[in-house]
């Protein structure tokens, strides 16, 4: 009896002892799955509006959970408080600029905190850090910006309506375009107007580029040495020399314009009566005196020669002129 007794009590033992192992392993396997039992570090943000998250929360940097929301607490009327703690592991990859939102595990989840960006420059988080924030918008606040945008969308929709009918009456410049024939003609005439002068266009082009190609031929030419135009251009001597013909040539221009001017005012002088020779020009009674002084002389003269062919049969005079006569012949 006190057997079967001490037999009972060694299988409930038993029982219990494995009852008690289970229980380990099942605690130690449900803590190694939420990390509860890994060393972790304090770090926090200040949020305006935390979106529903809750204590126990997880913490994502990447795509990998790296901790839990430990405490959700008011700061001020404007900002809560959300303690984090984050895993020692990840403390190398989290920077001090670092940034935390508030997210959905899925579409319609729990609400999660997102860790992202930073840069090494700024060095690692260290204990109670604090995070800045990226305050998202909210479910509210979507559903208001929804709500403003399906009204913009039915104000577009009644205007839409609007113009639609116009067109569709012939009202307006794109109605009567598109439901009056002889404008369609017209602008089927204009569009072939416009391809004919494209056309026109393009045989110019095809112009221009020949002109181009015999300007490009005879620059290469004018740049080839041996002939005039390139050793007049690059010969310095040459132009030098075409330089000094050039200056000489305006200084006989000079000349020949101080020449002309000198002219016109001795032309313009011969018609004024304040000289000689424009008065004897432009006074007909000097002329006439003139002429008839030369008249009177010219009478004189031929007087006079008649009075020295009679003094020399005069007989007073007719020795003086044989003698003088004489001289001449010896």
């Amino acid at each position: 009896m006190k057997l079967f007794e001490n037999n009972q009590t060694v299988k409930v033992g038993i029982f219990i002892f494995i009852g008690l192992l289970i229980l380990m392993v099942t605690i130690f396997t449900l803590g190694g799955q939420k990390k509860t039992f890994a060393k972790t570090f304090v770090v926090n943000a200040y949020f305006k509006d935390v979106s529903g998250l809750q204590s126990g929360g997880n913490i994502w940097l990447s795509g990998v959970k790296i901790g839990t929301v430990k405490k959700i607490s008011f700061q001020s009327d404007y900002q809560v408080q959300v303690t984090m703690h984050i895993e020692n592991d990840a403390k190398e990859y989290i920077h001090k600029d670092s940034k935390a939102k508030i997210g959905s595990d899925g579409l319609i989840g729990n609400k999660i905190i997102i860790i992202y960006g930073g840069t090494p420059a700024a060095g690692h988080i260290v204990e109670d850090d604090v995070l800045s924030v990226e305050n998202g918008l909210s479910t509210d606040d979507m559903l208001a910006t929804l709500q403003v945008s399906n009204k913009n969308f039915e104000a577009i929709t009644t205007d839409f309506k609007s113009i639609s009918k116009k067109i569709d009456s012939g009202e307006g410049t794109l109605g009567a375009l598109l439901n009056d024939p002889t404008i369609a003609v017209k602008l089927n005439e204009t569009m072939t107007d416009l391809q004919l002068t494209v056309a026109n266009l393009k045989v110019v082009s095809e112009n221009s580029k020949y002109v181009i190609s015999n300007f490009q031929e005879f620059s290469s030419k004018i740049n080839k040495p041996g002939n005039s135009i390139n050793d007049l251009v690059a010969d310095t001597l040459m132009y030098s020399s075409i330089n000094k013909s050039l200056t000489e040539l305006r200084k006989a221009a000079g000349s020949v314009n101080q020449f002309a001017a000198n002219l016109s005012t001795a032309s313009g002088k011969l018609n004024d009566k304040d000289n000689a020779v424009g008065l004897l020009l432009n006074d007909p009674a000097s002329a006439a005196s003139m002429k008839n002084t030369l008249k009177n002389l010219e009478t004189s003269s031929y007087k006079l020669d008649e009075d020295l062919e009679a003094l020399q049969h005069n007989f007073l005079l007719r020795r003086y002129f044989k003698k003088k006569e004489k001289g001449k012949l010896d």
